[in-house]
């Protein structure tokens, strides 16, 4: 049994509920899928949680070189990856880029091939690999998260990763998380892949926004008086959207994307009975807002500190296949 990354593939039921359009060739039955295993000489594995039925595939190593690209890993972070099959994902994170980290998997085949890898690698001091179901699994320590799950299995584990610390990574190949849009995405051509969209990799990546849904409020001093702001926040995955309230009138806000803590956006608001533009620059954490606002105010363009303290709090919508919830620790 596996968890369908690093080197597994989904053989049944490839594209269903894929996201983002993608169409490709499926091998839709287990005769076929141990046909191709055969013609691999590769194992035949089964998937986590009882799905359907899967073929241990490796993922081309253009692939996994993209992913680690797109998630910027680096010697500082820690990855875990989600069906780790022979191990390479971790392994080229540990060696490349001197990560540390560990893959599960519920294939005993494959867990010592991985560990026997790591081994020849050397690389045993920064990664391994265990034995476990990736529902059940321990994503706390994670500052970068792989998969190559089925679109089903990626819907599951959508409200666990949105508990991870905001401004994790989520790596994915091929498949996207239903109506939680991706931060970025690649198409690579990868001639040699013979399953799913033969000759083609989708890969995709998610930052985990703070949440930012609620009220909130500032004292910005405009013109040498103080003035209060007050935000409402609206916001779906990483999304935001609302109003802000600056005198005596409510100003709608632009569609506005977190990046992790980051929130960044421009709008006119009326101060002082005329409109003057304003550029926001903030860091969420936990209850407060901390980072600056710029604008000119008929003295000249400033830069003042932008604090705002949340005075209530909002739901984060994950959508209709997952649940409501914060991204991360109060």
């Amino acid at each position: 049994m596996t968890g369908l990354d690093g080197g597994d593939r989904p053989a049944g039921n490839l594209l269903k509920g894929m996201g983002m359009k993608r169409t490709g060739k499926i091998l839709g039955c287990l005769g076929l899928a141990a046909a191709l295993a055969v013609a691999l000489n590769a194992p035949v594995a089964w998937a986590q949680d009882g799905r359907g039925d899967v073929v241990y595939v490796p993922t081309p190593q253009i692939v996994v070189d993209e992913m680690l690209r797109m998630a910027k890993i680096g010697a500082n972070d820690y990855l875990i990856d989600l069906g780790s099959g022979d191990g390479r994902i971790v392994i080229t994170a540990a060696k490349k880029y001197g990560a540390h980290g560990f893959g599960v998997d519920l294939d005993t085949y494959l867990l010592k091939m991985a560990n026997e890898n790591a081994k020849k690698e050397g690389v045993t001091d920064r990664v391994h690999f265990v034995e476990q179901n990736l529902f059940e699994t321990d994503l706390s320590k994670a500052t970068v998260i792989s998969s190559y799950l089925l679109p089903e299995m990626n819907q599951k584990l959508r409200p666990k990763l949105f508990t991870l610390k905001p401004g994790t990574r989520v790596v994915a190949h091929d498949y996207a998380m239903g109506e939680w849009d991706p931060d970025q995405e690649k198409t690579l051509i990868v001639p040699e892949k013979v399953v799913g969209d033969p000759g083609k990799s989708y890969t995709y990546l998610w930052i985990i926004p703070a949440n930012a849904a609620g009220r909130w409020e500032s004292q910005i001093p405009v013109a040498g008086k103080p003035v209060t702001y007050q935000f409402n926040f609206e916001q779906n995955f990483q999304l935001v959207h609302g109003t802000v309230r600056a005198g005596d009138r409510d100003v709608k806000l632009p569609q506005i994307r977190l990046v992790g803590e980051a929130i960044a956006f421009k709008l006119d608001l009326p101060v002082g009975g005329k409109p003057m533009p304003h550029q926001f620059n903030g860091k969420i954490s936990g209850g407060a807002i901390d980072g600056s606002v710029t604008f000119n105010d008929g003295s000249g363009q400033r830069t003042v500190p932008w604090k705002a303290k949340q005075i209530q709090r909002g739901e984060l919508k994950l959508g209709s296949a997952g649940t409501s919830g914060a991204a991360g620790a109060e």
